[in-house]
């Protein structure tokens, strides 16, 4: 079977959300609303919501979602848990844990442009006891490096140490083994996914622009933001669309539309 003909019959969805917000107006945030909305869809659609480890454990042809929250907003336990929950699915948080539990707004390239005004607090992250308590209640935490950098542009001593350290503080805060990890901006080549499987993890969510068969350390997601209502999120994970995202084509369209 060709890798178009595998991305046909894989059914199974990771998808890719951030913040959970009423009134945020960044890019990477989504209302209650909408995500209480595309969890209706996506039953609807006789999907099943699982952890990204369950979804990556899952046969291919079973259809199964993994909602996972890049970046560990405090937004996402407060907002976005209470929609998880009535529908009975758990969720995947990936956390920086430079940090986390810091009580103070999140800074780097992408969202520091909203430090010092009226949304500023919606940048705060969860602290390790709400993290704890998302675990308890069937969810999966996973690592999303110390710093938050693009992995790809940092030398080889600080790559290792974003992923070492990571995992390590991850382990120690949750008193259990972590084998997932979610690349920053989705930035991920060869030489990160060596680094990532020599530091001891099992499972990497990536980003990609153009999608790619299912690899353990490079797992294509779909990013879901804003703009994304039911009409748009039903396109994105449809396999007319992620058969193009798979296809030389895709990358034309994109190069032709800048």
């Amino acid at each position: 079977m060709d890798q178009e003909a595998r991305g046909l019959s894989d059914r199974r969805l990771v998808l890719c959300y951030h913040a959970v917000s009423a009134s945020f107006p960044a890019a990477l945030s989504i209302t209650p609303e909408r995500l209480r909305a595309h969890l209706t869809l996506l039953a609807g659609r006789g999907y099943r919501g699982v952890t990204f480890s369950e979804a990556a454990a899952a046969v291919p042809g079973e259809r199964v979602v993994a909602i996972t929250f890049d970046d560990a907003y405090r937004s996402v336990s407060e907002l976005g848990r209470p929609l998880l929950d009535a529908q009975g699915w758990p969720a995947t948080v990936f956390v920086p844990t430079d940090r986390a539990g810091s009580e103070r707004p999140m800074r780097w390239p992408g969202i520091e442009q909203w430090h010092g005004g009226p949304h500023e607090a919606e940048l705060t992250p969860m602290g390790w006891d709400e993290l704890r308590a998302l675990e308890q209640a069937g969810w999966e935490i996973g690592s999303h490096t110390c710093s938050h950098p693009h992995l790809t542009q940092v030398a080889d001593d600080v790559l290792e140490r974003e992923l070492r350290e990571s995992r390590s503080v991850c382990e120690r805060e949750l008193g259990h083994a972590v084998k997932t990890i979610a690349y920053p901006y989705g930035d991920v080549d060869d030489r990160v996914t060596v680094a990532t499987g020599a530091a001891g993890y099992r499972l990497g969510a990536a980003l990609p622009n153009r999608m790619h068969a299912v690899d353990d350390l490079r797992w294509p997601r779909i990013g879901v933001y804003v703009a994304d209502d039911e009409r748009r999120l039903a396109l994105k994970i449809s396999p007319v669309l992620r058969r193009l995202r798979a296809s030389p084509a895709w990358s034309a369209l994109r190069a032709l539309r800048r």
